[in-house]
Parts: C-alpha cells; structure tokens; sequence
C-alpha cells in the first residue's frame, strides 16, 4: 500500500471522530437540528422549549437550543418566541452571529436588531465574562505556583530524608607535636603555618650542614716530627691556613646562626602545636545519600542432571 493512500485512509479514520467530538454532548440537541433541517419549526419549537426548562445543559447545547427556537418562531412569525430565544441566546454568546449562507436575510436583520436594542445589557455581559476569564486565568495560575510549591516542597523533603549527619572523631597523638618541619600543624590541619615552618627550618638546616662541610673543606692535615726523649716522634696536625681564617670564620658564624635559627624555629612550632593541641577532635558534616535504588533479586544459582547417551551430564546455571 502506498504512502499516500496510507495517508488518506487514516485521515479518513480521524475525521468522524473530529466531527463527532465537535458535535453538542446531548442527544437532543443532534435531534432537533436535523428535525429543524426537515422544516418541521413548531416541533422544534415545542420540544426545544420543554428540552430548555429541564435544564442541565452545556451552554453549547443550551446556546444551539435557543438558535433553533428562535429561528423556529421567526418562520412560524412568532416574533415575541422569536426574540424571547434570541435575547437568551446572545446573553450566553453576545457576539454570535447567524450564517447568511444557511439562514434567511430577514432573520439576520431580525437578529442584529435585537443585538442592537441589548446593546448596553451585552456590553455588561462581554465585561463580565472578560472578568470571568481573568479570574479563570489567575486562578489556573495560583493553582499551578501551589503545584509547583508543593513540588519543590516534596522535592526538598526527600532530599531532606536522604541526609544523615556523619561525626568523625580523630584522635591526635601528643608526641606528633614535638616532631620537626610542622608535623604537629600538619596533624592540626593548619597547613598553611605547617608549610611555613617545614619550609624555614628545612632552609636553615640545609644551610647549617652546608657550612658545616665547607669549613671542613678548609682544614689541611700535615704530619711534623717532634723531639722527645725517646726519640722522634711523628704527629698529625690539622690546621687551617692563615690566609683562610676570615673564610673560616664566616662559615663557623653561619654554621652556628643557621643551626641556632633551626632550633629557634622549631621551638616556636612546638610551642604553638602545644598551645593548640586537642586530644580528640570531632568533625560533624551532613552528606546526602543517593536515591533508594529498586531491590535486585539476589543471584541464583542451579545445578542441573541430564541423561546422555553414554551416562549422564551436568550442568551449572547461575543468574543475577
């Protein structure tokens, strides 16, 4: 089948049900309307006025009733009904207009008449159904931001739900603090202050062992012979030269300021460890858990026997 005659075949299946779906929800209404087409206006007149104080109507099907009385009395030339079912039909649609093509000249103008003459009462009626739909209108919209509230609030108590609070407690040991380099800021989490004095006294202590090493540098060993009584005697010497004394000195004086600054350091960051130390430390945090996943069947496992033609066989199944 082609794609075209596919086409016209589901159009055709929809359109009855896009007329029917247009067509007035009582059975009466349908009724009337054809028995309108076949000119027979006094029962139309009659059964539409009965079918319009039993009441319980859709305003569609009231507003088709009252169209069809009206128009029913206009051809019969009872202009009283005529007007009667007209005035009733444009306070319910105040801009209705009959259809040239389908009605008669003389009934449009008949109508139009009447508009005119209700022309104040219809401007109060098109005011009060503009009022009517603006509180339609505010209403379907406060009604959808308490939906949304509600919403969001739904939302925020299964977050809410899903929160547990977690307390950490983290036990600190004394002797950490007395550590060189900021081992105890660093167990204090202060690691800003902990890098600082890692940092200084890992320079200062470098710089004392490098001075430490160049003034060894300095020191010559020379072997002299000295008279004893028992004879010559051979003896080590070490020494450093006078034209390296002012060297000498200068790495003495840095050797000893570098290790004095080290320990200058190191004092200051086990007294602040010490001011600052907690045995035991209790952190408190609110973490979210994950959405409840659906159970899972746990796995399964079978062992199955089968015969064969020399014996038998197994076999081994599991799911999960």
């Amino acid at each position: 089948m082609s794609r075209c005659l596919r086409l016209l075949l589901l159009l055709g299946l929809l359109a009855p049900s896009t007329v029917f779906a247009e067509e007035p929800v009582d059975a009466e209404v349908v009724t009337l309307r054809a028995t309108y087409e076949h000119g027979r206006y006094a029962e139309v007149l009659e059964r539409a006025g009965t079918r319009i104080d039993r009441g319980r109507l859709e305003d569609k099907d009231l507003a088709e009733l009252h169209k069809l009385a009206g128009l029913s009395a206009f051809h019969l030339n009872r202009n009283e009904d005529s007007a009667r079912h007209f005035r009733a039909l444009l306070r319910l649609e105040p801009d209705f207009n009959l259809d040239p093509f389908s009605v008669p000249p003389p009934a449009v103008q008949h109508l139009d008449g009447i508009r005119e003459q209700m022309s104040a009462e219809l401007e109060l009626v098109r005011q009060e159904r503009r009022l009517r739909l603006e509180r339609e209108r505010t209403a379907t919209e406060r009604l959808e931001r308490e939906r949304v509230a509600a919403e969001e609030q739904r939302r925020r108590i299964e977050v809410l739900s899903r929160q547990v609070t977690v307390r950490q407690v983290e036990s600190r040991s004394f002797l950490v603090n007395f550590v060189p380099f900021g081992a105890g800021q660093f167990q204090q989490g202060r690691t800003g202050l902990g890098t600082l004095l890692a940092a200084s006294e890992g320079v200062l202590a470098v710089t004392s062992i490098i001075s430490f090493f160049a003034y060894d540098s300095l020191v010559e060993t020379q072997t002299v012979t000295v008279d004893d009584v028992r004879g010559p005697l051979k003896v080590t010497v070490r020494y450093i030269p006078t034209a390296r004394a002012r060297q000498a000195e200068a790495w003495t004086g840095l050797k000893w300021g570098s290790a004095a600054g080290f320990y200058a350091v190191y004092a200051a960051g086990v007294i602040d460890a010490l001011l600052r130390h907690q045995d035991r430390v209790v952190n408190t945090n609110i973490e979210t858990l994950p959405p409840f996943a659906p159970e899972q069947d746990p796995p399964r496992a079978s062992l199955h026997l089968f015969p064969t033609s020399g014996g038998a066989g197994a076999g081994f199944t599991l799911a999960f």
